[in-house]
């Protein structure tokens, strides 16, 4: 009785361990669903839904789109023009073609304007330098000062546009065609936002270009057809002197455009800490809230650019001679060489991501490494990509050298010889014939061997 006892005793023991174990199993199979071990999850930025027929947002720092809408769209520009307008000026001058200083005389084409479009005044005759004339195709936004403009850098309207499509083609844009150099409405004239982005960046090269945009108010002097012009900048984000609701501190230039085709334009460029984004948006509307008349394109913008402030940040995503992969090395004694980053890779991504997220694509140059290797030798590159948005690439380069092995060589050539099939067929060939040459050679000399055979008769 007591030992059945034990026994029971025994086996409720069991019984109980065993029960704790799978208890414990289960609890451990149940860790993530407590919380415990963290999903993985995708971190993007809300879409701002921006309220326009197209727009863009690019990191200026490293050029890439944050943003687009209907980015390649063909959409017509109005006097968003201006920009390819005054860059080609801007490359006239650097060329020396021009000076700012050197007076420009208005020609007749200036009577050619519709009166009801954005104006100075400038009349026929009138004298006035090539940099006041950019002021006031860039502030005001002066449909005549194009025209002047125009002439003076390639002697004709027409000319001009021809020029202004060769540029646009020359930066790559592929949705642009210009007809004039103001903007004014034509079936024909159009662009769209990333072109603008391209012809905006160009132009921003040359100071000036800039000084001129993010200038709010300015005083043209007199000229021998009129007294001075004080100029104020078409703007809201940067002159408040006419509608105060949009003044941005955070916004620089860059240029307007509007026409009932169009809707409301804006090029901008806004700067917060080391973040800085150039912006497009067309096609915007004019829209009555209340007793509030809201252009969007300036509201629009302002709100893209605090969408793309708040919402990302940069990242280094690779350290320069940061170890990526081991790549094996044939042809060497050392089997392998580390390949490490050739340079350092900064992106602009989403707040919340990680960098444990990022994945990395390595590419090599061949489809295997064989020795010599030389320390600092490229060997193909890297690139960074996370939920299938691409960041950037670098080189890959090798950390050290992998000489070559001779035996290794050696070896390699004797095998391939080896399992060359066309090498051994031609050796079975050889054989094949010389063996049947001496079977030839062996039956000849048998029958000279019978031939020549003495019998012992004598004949007598």
């Amino acid at each position: 009785m007591n030992s059945y006892r034990k026994i029971q005793r025994l086996s409720g023991g069991k019984t109980r361990f065993f029960t704790l174990l799978l208890a414990l199993v289960l609890t451990l199979a149940l860790l993530p669903s407590w919380g415990l071990a963290e999903e993985v999850q995708v971190v993007a930025a809300p879409d701002p839904n921006i309220l326009a027929q197209g727009a863009l947002l690019v990191d200026m720092k490293t050029g890439k789109m944050v943003y687009g809408k209907n980015e390649h769209a063909e959409l017509y520009p109005a006097s968003l023009t201006k920009i390819m307008t005054a860059l080609l000026t801007l490359e006239a001058i650097d060329t020396g073609k021009l000076t700012f200083d050197q007076k420009i005389t208005a020609g007749p084409i200036v009577n050619t304007l519709p009166a009801d479009g954005s104006t100075v005044g400038l009349k026929e005759g009138e004298v006035m330098t090539v940099r006041n004339l950019l002021d006031c195709l860039l502030i005001p936004s002066a449909n005549e000062a194009a025209c002047v403009l125009a002439v003076a850098v390639s002697g004709s309207v027409d000319a001009f546009v021809d020029a202004m499509n060769k540029k646009a083609s020359a930066l790559g844009c592929q949705n642009t065609h210009f007809v004039n150099p103001h903007g004014l409405h034509d079936p024909g004239h159009y662009t769209s936002p990333w072109d603008m982005y391209l012809i905006t960046t160009a132009a921003m090269k040359y100071p000036t270009f800039m000084v001129i945009c993010d200038t709010d108010r300015v005083v043209v002097p007199a000229t021998n057809l009129s007294k001075e012009r004080a100029l104020l900048n078409t703007n809201y984000l940067i002159c408040n002197r006419r509608i105060p609701d949009y003044k941005n501190p955070e916004a620089h230039g860059v240029k307007t455009g509007s026409t009932s085709q169009s809707g409301h334009c804006l090029v901008s460029t806004a700067q917060r800490n080391n973040k800085h984004f150039l912006s497009v948006v067309m096609g915007a509307e004019r829209v009555q809230e209340g007793k509030r008349t809201i252009i969007r394109s300036f509201s629009e913008t302002t709100r893209l650019f605090n969408w793309g402030f708040d919402n990302f940040r940069y990242m280094d995503l690779l350290d320069d001679g940061e170890p990526i992969d081991e790549i094996p090395v044939e042809l060497s004694k050392t089997d392998h060489v580390t390949a490490v980053a050739g340079g350092s890779l900064e992106a602009l991504v989403p707040a919340g991501m990680k960098k444990d997220l990022v994945e990395r694509t390595v590419h090599l140059d061949g489809d295997k490494l064989e020795a010599p290797i030389e320390e600092g030798q490229k060997l193909g590159s890297v690139t960074v990509s996370y939920n299938g948005v691409e960041y950037g690439a670098v080189d890959l380069i090798s950390s050290h050298a992998a000489e070559l092995s001779k035996f290794l060589q050696v070896e390699r050539q004797a095998l391939e010889l080896a399992q060359n099939k066309l090498v051994w067929a031609g050796a079975g060939v050889v054989g094949v014939a010389v063996v049947a040459l001496l079977i030839r050679n062996a039956m000849k000399n048998r029958r000279r061997s019978k031939g020549s055979g003495f019998s012992g008769y004598n004949g007598r």
